[in-house]
C-alpha cells in the first residue's frame, strides 16, 4: 500500500482536493520504476491487423517515484466560501483572485510525497 501526501502553502484556500466525479475522473498520474526488467516486444505488420502483446506489467517490484498533479483540482476561500475550480498545479503554484473577500487567493511551494501505508 502507498500513500500520498501534499504540503503546500495555501493563502485565503482550504479543502484543495482533485476534481474527481463520477461523470469526469481524475486520473492520477504517477511516473514509476519496476525493479523487474523486461523488455517491450515489436508490433509487426500482419494483414489483416491483429493483436500483439507490446509489454507485459508485472507490479511486483513496482515503485511509485513521483506524482504528477495532472488535471484539475479545486478548493474553497477560507472565509468567504467561494468556490474555485479548475486550478492546474502542474506548475507548482496557482495564483487567483477571490472577489468575495476582496484578496488574491494562491497555492504556492506544493510538495508531494509517496510513502508506505
Amino acid at each position: 500500500m502507498f500513500t500520498l501526501t501534499v504540503k503546500a502553502e495555501q493563502t485565503g484556500l482550504t479543502n484543495l482536493r482533485p476534481d474527481d466525479t463520477q461523470d469526469n475522473p481524475f486520473w492520477y498520474m504517477f511516473k514509476v520504476q519496476s525493479s523487474i526488467k523486461a523488455a517491450p516486444l515489436a508490433y509487426e505488420q500482419s494483414e489483416p491487423p491483429k493483436t500483439h502483446k507490446i509489454i507485459e506489467f508485472d507490479c511486483r517490484g513496482l515503485e511509485f517515484t513521483e506524482f504528477k498533479p495532472e488535471g484539475e483540482w479545486l478548493a474553497e476561500g477560507t472565509d468567504s466560501g467561494t468556490k474555485f475550480t479548475a486550478i492546474d498545479l502542474s506548475d507548482g503554484e496557482w495564483f487567483d483572485y477571490d472577489e468575495k473577500a476582496g484578496e488574491e487567493v494562491s497555492i504556492k511551494d506544493i510538495t508531494w510525497e509517496i510513502r508506505r501505508a
